[in-house]
């Protein structure tokens, strides 16, 4: 078997390699974003008329962001982990793709006690290249399973030195506050 490294060839490679590559970098962002509560990193991985439905809120990128935001911002914390992403590219400005999930979130219970939501589940996209740009042009999110249980945080407490996340800017990731 021969690989046809002809230039017509090896250009339609690039350009569907490099498709896949901006795409999962977009995909990345979004969920990066949700984690750090950094609303301009969500917002990159959308383009301007963009339709995003998630079941508690339907409409455009801007308003989806802050929605989001506002959303996690009221938890303890979250982690979103991507699983499979399909993409499908469909010519040189248009893709689909599914990327499954699951995401933990820090919340309370009513009696204001640690619990930790799990949710698991898939984002069924649409994207599109603009001005060079691959960005979500729709996103719909189909829930598969949860789950909501006591959270048990006592390793923090019998270990404080721990490295723990952080969110609005304050992750080490974002400030890289290297010992001296």
């Amino acid at each position: 078997m021969s690989l046809d490294l002809a230039a017509p060839h090896l250009e339609a490679i690039m350009r569907d390699y490099t498709a896949r590559r901006d795409i999962t970098d977009a995909v990345h962002r979004y969920m990066r974003g949700l984690d750090r509560l950094d609303a301009p990193l969500q917002r990159s991985a959308f383009h301007d008329g963009a339709h995003v439905d998630c079941g508690l809120f339907a409409g455009g990128p801007d308003a989806f962001v802050d929605f989001a935001q506002g959303f996690l911002a009221q938890m303890d914390g979250s982690h979103h982990m991507l699983g499979q992403v399909r993409i499908e590219i469909h010519d040189a400005t248009t893709a689909s793709g599914e990327c499954y999930f699951q995401a933990w979130h820090g919340i309370k219970g009513e009696d204001g006690t640690p619990r930790d939501l799990f949710i698991a589940g898939r984002y069924i996209d649409e994207y599109a290249c603009n001005n060079g740009a691959w960005r979500i042009a729709k996103r719909l999110l189909i829930t598969d399973w949860t789950t909501n249980h006591p959270g048990d945080h006592g390793f923090y407490a019998a270990n404080p030195q721990t490295n723990r996340g952080a969110r609005g800017g304050r992750d080490f990731s974002q400030t890289r506050h290297w010992p001296r």
